[in-house]
């Protein structure tokens, strides 16, 4: 069996909540060991964030919570007191042998520790030093804390997101995910993956790899900043309409909502077709997606009133069978019942200590050569402390002994 892509691989991990341990656990995923720090008592923030919990065997409160379980699958949690010069002198030892070592305190809160980027690079010149921010390590708001809906409102992404003006409940509106810490996450990985590839072809250099939110939801915007960088003009809400082929968005049926993507010229043809309105497809008012962007608000009108006439199954199998891209719009039970999703396998089982079966939810990505088969459940606090300080550093069980009384570890 072939190892893991990043069997090998050491991380010392001091992030928290969600968008760093969302990119410390696709490396571990991907076969890196990654050694979860968290506060001795409380541990990460996120294990506080609310229920559901998972049921603790004997009945007792607990911090297993599904914020923390779907962000830290595959890590040993060792519990440190960073406030001390003991735990911040454990840490040092650590990072003396590892490959990455990630963050996302405040700007310069690890400094006055002698655990900022340059405090480690001078005793490990190889580390891959990784921070992961609201608003990254330069400019005004460096200082300031962020979180994934304050980023939301000042990157732009509520501006464009929410129901049409002039429409029942207009106004600027939230993602419902947390989506910006998971892109955040995901630029995390991308750079670290970088970073260690440049430092094996080019004499073992390491370096600081600065992500942050703000710079991530900006980027994601993709086409629609870019349409403001183009022309000056702020794009507006379209609620669940597209940005790019038309017509496209949600349309109700008599028994539900299906979504609809028209892409290009032919595929409108069709839809016509399977509405049972040819007479659309040769109005010269829609022949070419600019004229359907063009005249989008009555053509979308035109679709809402046909769409209206038959149930949601009835047009998904005459667009299926035309080739037009179209589905229905699932809850997360309908999600993990999709046949579709049952046979990529995206609900795994692991084994927890409070749960024999724990469902998680697999990687996205799948290897052909290194598949991802071996998932190992998010640790309970502190689970691996007395092996990492032991295996890693040599520890005895009197000097971890002492390190509890001190209340350290």
């Amino acid at each position: 069996m072939p190892g893991l892509p990043l069997s090998g691989i050491k991380i010392i991990d001091l992030t928290r909540v969600l968008a760093g341990p969302i990119a410390s656990q696709m490396l571990a995923d991907l076969g890196a060991e990654v050694i979860k720090i968290e506060r001795p008592g409380g541990g990460d923030d996120a294990r506080a964030f609310g229920p559901p919990y998972l049921v603790d065997p004997e009945g007792k409160q607990n911090n297993n919570n599904s914020f923390f379980l779907c962000a830290n699958r595959g890590k040993k949690s060792v519990t440190l007191d960073l406030s001390k010069p003991e735990g911040q002198e454990i840490v040092r030892e650590l990072a003396k042998t590892a490959d990455v070592m990630m963050e996302n305190f405040k700007v310069g809160d690890l400094k006055r520790y002698g655990l900022d980027y340059e405090s480690i690079k001078a005793i490990n010149p190889g580390i891959i030093y990784c921070s992961v921010t609201g608003f990254g390590q330069t400019g005004p708001y460096a200082p300031r804390a962020g979180y994934d809906a304050i980023l939301q409102a000042m990157g732009g992404l509520m501006s464009v997101t929410g129901h049409l003006d002039g429409e029942p409940g207009e106004g600027p509106m939230k993602v419902g995910p947390s989506i910006v810490d998971y892109m955040t996450g995901m630029n995390g990985s991308i750079g670290i993956l970088a970073a260690l590839y440049n430092r094996k072809v080019n004499h073992g250099q390491g370096q600081h790899v600065d992500v942050c939110l703000l710079d991530t939801v900006i980027a994601s915007l993709s086409h629609w900043a870019q349409i403001f960088l183009v022309n000056g003009k702020v794009p507006p809400r379209r609620g669940t309409w597209g940005n790019g082929g038309m017509p496209a968005g949600v349309f109700r049926c008599t028994d539900g909502e299906l979504m609809l993507v028209v892409g290009n010229d032919g595929q409108y043809a069709r839809t016509c077709a399977v509405l049972g309105r040819p007479d659309l497809a040769t109005n010269p008012k829609y022949l070419k997606n600019n004229d359907r962007v063009q005249h989008g608000k009555e053509l979308m009108a035109i679709f809402a009133g046909e769409f209206l006439k038959q149930p949601v199954k009835h047009w998904l199998d005459g667009l299926e069978k035309a080739g037009v891209p179209s589905g229905p719009i699932n809850d997360f039970a309908q999600v993990f019942a999709d046949p579709h999703v049952r046979e990529r396998g995206m609900e795994v089982k692991v084994e927890h200590p409070f749960e024999p079966s724990l469902s998680l939810i697999r990687n996205a990505i799948t290897f052909s050569g290194t598949p991802v088969t071996d998932y190992r459940a998010p640790p309970t606090l502190g689970q691996h402390t007395g092996e990492v300080l032991a295996s890693q550093l040599g520890y005895d069980d009197a000097k971890i002994e002492a390190l509890k009384a001190q209340k350290i570890i």
